[in-house]
């Protein structure tokens, strides 16, 4: 039997079982690449969620951080114009009282002074 050749439909069945083991196993192979791929690219999908998502964050948060800080800045300026209101009334009113003492006291003595003549100078006129 060592020297015996097998069938030629024997040696058909072989060959159809062994290119059937290579069918199963380049499928099975490129199955698990496949398989290998999907989880990559989810882990990569996953991965760019992550740093979008921080990225979004952060970007949230320095919103939330400068709006703070205009709010406190208008704040301060609020006070500031409150301050140079009260700073102005003041002023104005100064101001108010420096006009009538001037009205009611130096105006009045120079056109006194003015309609009366100095001594001197009315004696000089007269002939």
């Amino acid at each position: 039997m060592d020297g015996v050749k097998p069938p030629a439909a024997s040696r058909k069945q072989d060959l159809e079982e062994a290119l059937l083991q290579i069918v199963h196993r380049q499928s099975l192979r490129q199955r698990q690449l496949t398989e290998r791929a999907k989880e990559d690219a989810l882990r990569s999908a996953a991965r760019v969620a992550d740093v979008l998502v921080d990225a979004v964050d952060g970007g949230v948060q320095e919103l939330f951080v400068n709006e703070k800080r205009i709010e406190l800045e208008a704040r301060a300026l609020l006070g500031t114009i409150a301050r140079y209101r009260r700073q102005t009334d003041q002023w104005l009113a100064a101001t108010n009282e420096i006009n009538s003492v001037l009205k009611s006291h130096v105006l009045p003595q120079r056109r006194c002074q003015h309609m009366i003549p100095p001594v001197g100078t009315s004696s000089q006129a007269v002939p």
